[in-house]
């Protein structure tokens, strides 16, 4: 079901038909694009609440500077559906986050008016600011570069280096603080109050109000009454902040609080910025979800609900005749609040993630044992290993992607430091339809090169359960070895999940199917697939055995050497990348034992991967159940015909 854009909205295939229109229209203009996103949202899926909070920052942004030509760029990109409905995708926007679709992010391969790819929060500033430096080198004094930032990213280290940098430059650069006190969950910390100081102190907000309408009368003097009102404003909101600004204390010029849903204020305010040199801060107050109710009651619901009846509200949830197994993250999060029951050393650590990661089941039942540090993955790491000096049981819990942010931490902080955090890598694998950027294509490999540090991988919600319980007894954290514990986003395969929690012997792989021919090796939750894939070879009269290695590092050496001893072909799958991935690991194996065996292996190719269902991704790369049969196979019938050969 195609979506009809309203008459004015169909009316706009790029910016440029934006900029053609009256400032007097875009109102209407607002009103389309909010409801076209609603639309096709509640039909297709997708992000929203995001978005529809910042229909009249996109509108007027776009309306106001020369894009592309002017460079703008959206942090994370939750929130640019307007920006590409605006900028000549709109005819094709229900293909958002569908494979071979369009990306759910803004990406440069895919628009000239996506002038960074982003996905990952807190890039835009540092980004911008190097577009900005190049068209200096450039000799483009009038091109404009605009970061749109949330006040969530703005948590982050890199944000803060980007601001840094920016303030030592003259650099053309506006920064948009989109501030809705929300990222995907309620912010945390200090930069959130001090936010909630500058936008709700009553007295600096009528002062302000004063001095500019003062500025409008002064216009006979033209500049020099800008600097004189710039230089007063900024006395006044150290006076009545009892606070220096932050942002001026940067050297970034602090404009604001300003209504971010008021089109004709924000568009006269950025026409104004324009005219004013070097780099600068737009702080603008928006409600995330505007304009539909129940998204501005629970944004965070709302954030990415799946699809709903834009009418009644209600978000659409499959009805299963029988009971169906949990998400891995519910069974994380139910499992950790057991251990903290069982352990009153464990604690829980999660930047910003606290409802995507199942953290927030901790925050409730033991709140005291659970820190949501902000979008901050490095702080989240180096926090955990300081806890960990004082004997804390810490599960760091971080999304297999936003663990390559806090990569030298893990190496520096907690491995060298021989210090037992554990580390559960949530959304390892594919990520669906979020795409290469929320991709955990590469843990296991940058993981297992490091030293003192376990790897290892459920295949089934009772293994994630006994796999954290084996990671906080005192035989692991009385050790010298961080450990990483990985699993997927989505579903497990067990409705009857909640088992007894029973120790792992680290580094013991187990067999789930004894067989002949072929030894099928896997590693985590695709080893389901295997399962299924052996099923189908059965029924054709083929036999593989099928090992579950649970631990990638270190490696079960001994049911290895069992398995090269009586096999000479074997596969190996995994839901990660081959180069220096679990297959390499056996591989490595193989040849240090000087084993001759034919080795297939099925995983991540060195290459980017797009978005899609997690099982149409899998199938691209031929680890879904049909490629594991093929590739059985392949290896048994093609030693079959070299022995016929001989």
């Amino acid at each position: 079901m195609l979506i009809t854009p309203g008459k004015l909205l169909a009316t706009i295939d790029t910016p440029e038909d934006l900029r053609k229109l009256s400032k007097d229209r875009l109102l209407q203009v607002c009103d389309e694009l909010r409801q076209f996103i609603i639309d096709n949202v509640s039909v297709y899926g997708g992000h929203f609440g995001a978005s529809l909070g910042v229909v009249e920052l996109s509108v007027a942004l776009h309306y106001v500077f020369n894009t592309p030509d002017d460079q703008l760029v959206w942090d994370v990109g939750h929130q640019a559906y307007g920006h590409k409905i605006l900028t000549g995708r709109r005819d094709s926007f229900h293909t958002n986050r569908f494979y071979k679709g369009l990306s759910g992010f803004p990406k440069r391969k895919e628009s000239e008016y996506d002038s960074f790819g982003v996905g990952h929060s807190s890039t835009s500033i540092s980004a911008a600011l190097g577009m900005a430096v190049a068209s200096q080198l450039q000799n483009l004094p009038n091109r404009h570069h605009i970061a749109v930032i949330g006040d969530g990213a703005m948590t982050a280290g890199l944000a803060f280096e980007g601001m840094n940098h920016a303030g030592a430059t003259n650099s053309n650069l506006l920064i948009v603080l989109n501030d809705n006190c929300m990222s995907i969950d309620p912010n945390v910390g200090a930069l959130r109050e001090y936010l909630t100081d500058i936008t709700t102190s009553h007295t600096y907000n009528k002062v302000k109000d004063e001095v500019w309408n003062l500025l409008g009368k002064m216009s006979m003097f033209g500049k020099s009454a800008q600097e004189i009102v710039s230089k007063i404003e900024t006395g006044l909101k150290a006076t009545l902040l009892h606070q220096s600004n932050l942002f001026e204390s940067l050297n970034l010029r602090y404009f604001g609080p300003i209504d971010g849903h008021d089109i004709d204020h924000l568009t006269s305010v950025l026409e104004d910025l324009k005219d004013i040199p070097g780099p600068k801060l737009l702080h603008c107050l928006t409600v995330k979800g505007k304009g539909y109710g129940p998204a501005e009651k629970d944004q965070t619901k709302w954030h990415a609900p799946g699809l709903f009846d834009k009418v009644t509200g209600e978000i659409t949830k499959k009805v299963y005749e029988a009971p169906q197994p949990p998400k891995y993250q519910d069974v994380f999060g139910y499992t950790l609040v057991e251990l903290v029951e069982r352990n009153p050393r464990v604690v829980g650590v999660t930047p910003a993630m606290p409802s995507g990661s199942s953290m927030n089941i901790l925050m409730k039942a033991y709140p005291e044992r659970a820190f949501d540090v902000g979008i901050a993955e490095q702080h989240a790491v180096t926090f955990s290993a300081g806890m960990a000096t004082q004997g804390e049981v810490v599960f760091c819990n971080i999304y297999s992607t936003f663990m390559q942010r806090a990569y030298d931490q893990v190496v520096h902080d907690v491995c060298i430091q021989e210090l037992p955090v554990i580390f559960c890598l949530d959304r390892a694998g594919f990520a669906g339809a979020d795409g290469p950027t929320h991709h955990g294509a590469y843990d296991i490999a940058y993981m297992r090169c490091i030293p003192n540090m376990i790897v290892s991988a459920p295949m089934n919600e009772q293994e994630l359960r006994n796999l954290m319980f084996t990671a906080q007894s005192e035989e692991i954290q009385s050790g010298n070895n961080a450990f990483t514990i990985r699993y997927p986003r989505g579903e497990g395969v067990m409705p009857n999940w909640r088992t007894p929690l029973e120790s792992i012997p680290v580094g013991k792989g187990r067999m789930i199917q004894d067989g002949e021919d072929v030894a099928i090796l896997t590693i985590g939750h695709i080893g389901n697939y295997a399962v299924q894939a052996s099923a189908q070879l059965r029924k054709e009269g083929l036999h593989p055995a099928h090992f579950d290695m649970r631990f990638v590092k270190p490696l079960d050496e001994e049911l290895l050497h069992a398995v090269f001893q009586r096999f000479d072909k074997v596969l190996t799958v995994e839901d990660g990348c081959l180069m220096g991935g679990f297959g390499s690991a056996v591989l490595e194996f193989m040849a240090e034992h000087g084993y001759l065996a034919r080795v297939k292996r099925l995983g991540i190719p060195d290459a980017i991967v797009e978005h899609g269902e997690q099982i149409e991704l899998h199938r691209e790369c031929g680890f879904d159940p049909d490629g594991i049969a093929r590739a059985v196979r392949e290896l048994i019938f093609t030693g079959r015909r070299q022995a016929v050969i001989a």
